[in-house]
């Protein structure tokens, strides 16, 4: 009975050895970033598993979603924010590795309309009437109370006077990619986007472009989570490198860091 056990110890022993390499190769990391990063991170990520064997298991939603999910222990290793409020707030929470926190990337924000909208270039600037433009049909937008293009959105037209006007004609998406949506279908006359989210959408034409100085600065905060696996650290300096530089800019995104090599 005793070398039975004992051969059972010994067979667990070598079993457990032999499974460690196959769980060390299968190497994986966990990002949440902001819903517009989506057609340029999974490019990006396929390019850093290409190069280093790391899988990458991403989720997109509103920053606001998945800071909320991280503050209250989602097991992501690194988090992706379309603006730095979500961002500090994760940070509050002790969710996140401030050390690591970078402002990685610039975006910009537009008007736009379905592609086959009777609705042409316009000029986007004090005075400007986007209830007017709207007519009978509704403007889509992130919710303006989360999700950041709305909070962007509402910043900016607050500046340009025509906040209050318009406000009744919003429909308000959980995230920019629902509001991207609404319009390409014509379900909304109207919306307001990120530019590098325009670009990616055929069904949808860019008709303005809000002035930088309407709306605070777009900025796209990086860091890895305090419980991140170690892997972290070099994914976070592949984001800062000049091959996802290039990957960033393709889409339209500026990069606000000097690129390592």
């Amino acid at each position: 009975m005793r070398r039975f056990a004992a051969f059972l110890i010994v067979l667990s022993v070598l079993s457990g050895s032999l499974g460690s390499p196959a769980r060390a190769a299968d190497k994986t990391l966990t990002v949440f970033a902001a819903a517009s990063m989506k057609n340029a991170l999974d490019e990006a990520d396929a390019a850093y598993t290409a190069k280093t064997g790391v899988r990458i298991v991403a989720s997109f939603a509103a920053s606001s979603v998945l800071a909320n999910q991280i503050g209250q222990g989602a097991p992501a290793d690194v988090f992706v924010s379309a603006d730095t409020d979500w961002m500090d707030y994760a940070v509050a929470k002790k969710a996140i590795d401030a050390r690591t926190r970078t402002n990685l990337l610039g975006n910009s924000i537009v008007l736009i309309a379905p592609k086959d909208s009777d609705v042409h270039t316009v000029t986007i600037g004090p005075g400007f009437d986007l209830a007017k433009l709207a007519g009978n049909g509704r403007v889509a937008t992130g919710d303006v109370n989360a999700v950041p293009v709305g909070k962007y959105a509402k910043a900016a037209l607050e500046k340009l006077g025509a906040w209050r006007a318009a406000e009744p004609k919003f429909a308000f998406a959980e995230n920019v990619r629902a509001a991207l949506l609404l319009v390409s279908r014509g379900e909304a006359a109207l919306g307001i986007v990120y530019s590098t989210d325009a670009k990616i959408e055929p069904g949808v034409k860019i008709i303005g472009a809000f002035p930088a100085d309407s709306h605070p600065a777009i900025a796209y905060p990086v860091a890895a989570t305090t419980g991140a696996k170690p892997d972290a650290a070099d994914y976070l300096a592949f984001l800062r490198s000049q091959a996802a530089k290039a990957i960033f800019e393709r889409y339209g995104f500026s990069f606000l860091v000097s690129p390592t090599t």
